[in-house]
């Protein structure tokens, strides 16, 4: 074993900077979602809206992203991306998949387990056209997952939709909006001991069902 691997494995951290008790969470998960995402954005840690999503491939091969959630609600939790990308052919085709947060400076980790669906093209419109115009303009220039020779396709791709546009480019039909419908909630919040606190919310006739796991 090389020294890297003997520093890995003796890598500890003890979480002690919050509890979650069922008495203090709420019975909704998407109130419990509320609290710590907001909660996260107030102790400014980076990007508290990114989260790993994992979809699996007609080769029944997991992969795994970082995207960002752009909106929720009691309906779910919404992402942008280009329809043709690999994660968009492998929602098409088998529309289970994954989502996790993973906000360390408050060791907390949330994880929502479900089914996608496309976001209407009304709401697909009105999230691109809030985008700044280079975001927008990437929307046409990137073919997502696809191989390309360099950069340099890339910035030519940008250039020629630039020039195309200007400042008024329409939502790309293969870039929208899914959401993903939850079916299920976990929150895990590191206690001492690795002792540490895991709540699962799952769907019994309509309801939330809440929990505990051990961890």
């Amino acid at each position: 074993m090389s020294e890297l691997q003997t520093s890995i494995a003796a890598l500890r951290k003890s979480y002690e900077r919050a509890e979650l008790d069922e008495s203090a969470s709420h019975a909704d998960p998407v109130q419990q979602f509320d609290q710590w995402l907001n909660e996260a954005i107030t102790a400014q840690v980076p990007e508290p809206n990114a989260m790993t999503l994992a979809t699996v491939g007609s080769d029944l091969r997991p992969s795994t992203r970082i995207v960002l959630v752009k909106g929720y609600d009691a309906r779910g939790l919404v992402f942008y991306t280009n329809y043709e990308s690999r994660k968009g052919q492998e929602l098409a085709g088998n529309p289970y998949a994954a989502l996790q947060f993973h906000w360390v400076e408050l060791e907390r980790v949330v994880r929502i387990e479900g089914v996608v669906e496309k976001t209407s093209a009304a709401e697909s419109d009105a999230y691109y056209d809030s985008r700044p115009l280079d975001s927008r303009i990437g929307a046409w220039a990137s073919p997502q997952s696809q191989v390309i020779s360099g950069r340099g396709v890339l910035v030519a791709n940008a250039a020629k939709y630039g020039a195309q546009f200007l400042l008024r480019p329409p939502r790309p039909p293969h870039w929208g909006g899914y959401r993903l419908v939850p079916t299920e909630w976990q929150f895990w919040q590191g206690r001492k001991s690795r002792l540490h606190d895991r709540l699962h919310y799952r769907q019994d006739g309509g309801k939330w069902v809440r929990e505990r796991l051990a961890p």
